[in-house]
């Protein structure tokens, strides 16, 4: 499968860079990944069954990420889960789409000024 370049993926669907970030630091299985979402948006983010699975389809499909044929200890885990990891590719997509988020996030504090402030809007309006 030819590969596109990692810029030619974004930006990414929240689904997508949520479910990447989360296979940053280690192989993780679908409840893993989806309870990983949770605690990285401190629960603003809840990610269903029908999301995560679907979007994993699509992400194995374009080389985001690979199922995983590490297995921890049977004694410890259910033969039946699937564990995945990101590709070199993952990688680079995850790479590039938080470069580009730390751009937005500059540009929209260079923007900041006490009549733009959204605390300062509401308190004059509240």
């Amino acid at each position: 499968m030819a590969v596109a370049e990692p810029n030619k993926r974004l930006p990414l669907t929240p689904a997508v860079f949520h479910i990447l970030l989360a296979l940053a630091d280690q192989e993780r299985h679908g409840y893993g990944i989806m309870l990983e979402v949770e605690d990285n948006t401190a629960g603003e983010l809840k990610m269903g069954p029908g999301t995560l699975y679907g979007t994993i389809k699509r992400m194995l499909a374009v080389d985001l990420i690979e199922e995983s044929d590490t297995r921890p200890d049977p004694e410890l885990d259910d033969e039946r889960r699937r564990y995945y990891r990101l590709t070199l590719y993952g990688r680079r997509v995850l790479s590039a789409e938080t470069a580009r988020l730390e751009r937005l996030v500059q540009v929209a504090r260079s923007k900041q000024t006490p009549d733009t402030d959204l605390d300062h809007a509401v308190r004059r309006t509240g």
